[in-house]
């Protein structure tokens, strides 16, 4: 790992990012945000964030390979798994152990192989009898969330591994994206193969499984929870366009980086600060820490 003092592949990365009672439509928040690029990237993009403020993602260089990074403080260090063609860091412990997925040279664009990097130190995570395995989240008692899959869309189910027990969600198209510290509450996306196929969040506790959307959305995913229950995740507007969102209860707020054109929220810590990534009118795409203001 090779660190940097801060300024300021698609197939991993899309594994990572594809009904309830009537709630209150999504809102305007009042967010502070913050730009996270990662020095000399083309593009950067934040997906987790731990009690700590320290913050995972990944970040696309000069070369278009693909790195995980981990920003403490003011300093940017790059993950890069030992040998691998493409590093994406998804999660981050309280205590800031990292996971994430790594695709090897020579395999095919879909492959995916998770990793839990503790102490500088890399160990694999591979769902057994799987081709693929991207690992999302990790909780303070070392439980990682995920998912796993073959080679058809419908083959991807969200994952967990507690110690060496390893068990698959039965639902296709499924991915686990975030739980609850104790386990007992698991968000995700699915692809909802009903009348009108399309993509939905999903809140999982024990054995029910709660779809939801966000209200007048055709498409929504569910990317991490906190403690306090506050999902963050993405959805798509009629229009085509891309926001992020907030759900506290039966409330969803709206999450728009201002001036940008797309705007992805993809995790949440205890605090409720919220971080994602958001596309520029030059196309180019940046990472973003977002606090609520008092």
């Amino acid at each position: 790992m090779v660190a940097t003092r801060s300024r300021g592949v698609a197939s991993l990365i899309a594994c990572a990012v594809g009904a309830l009672t009537v709630m209150t439509a999504a809102q305007t928040p009042a967010f502070s945000y913050t730009k996270v690029d990662f020095p000399g990237a083309t593009l950067t993009s934040v997906f987790g964030i731990n009690a700590g403020g320290e913050v995972v993602g990944i970040y696309r260089d000069a070369r278009r390979e693909t790195h995980g990074f981990v920003r403490r403080g003011e300093m940017f260090v790059s993950i890069d798994f030992p040998g691998a063609l493409a590093t994406v860091a998804r999660g981050i412990s309280p205590s800031g152990d990292i996971v994430g997925s790594y695709r090897l040279a020579g395999e095919p664009e879909g492959n995916a192989h998770g990793y839990v990097l503790r102490q500088g130190r890399f160990s694999k995570l591979d769902a057994p009898g799987h081709i693929s395995t991207v690992a999302v989240r990790l909780l303070a008692n070392g439980t990682v969330v995920g998912c796993f899959h073959d080679t058809e869309p419908m083959q991807m189910h969200g994952m967990r591994f507690a110690g060496n027990k390893f068990s698959g969600f039965d639902r296709g198209a499924s991915m686990h994206t975030g739980a609850t510290p104790d386990g007992k509450k698991i968000v995700g996306f699915y692809t909802d193969m009903g009348d009108v196929k399309r993509d939905r969040a999903y809140l999982l506790e024990g054995a029910a499984f709660t779809p939801f959307d966000v209200p007048g959305s055709s498409a929504s995913s569910a990317q991490d929870i906190n403690p306090s229950g506050a999902i963050v995740g993405t959805y798509r507007d009629p229009a085509g366009k891309t926001h992020g969102f907030i759900r506290e209860g039966t409330q969803f707020t709206t999450i728009d980086v201002p001036a940008a054109t797309t705007t992805s929220a993809q995790g949440i810590n205890p605090g409720g600060t919220v971080v994602g990534s958001f596309g520029d009118a030059s196309g180019a795409t940046h990472g973003f820490v977002a606090n609520r203001k008092r």
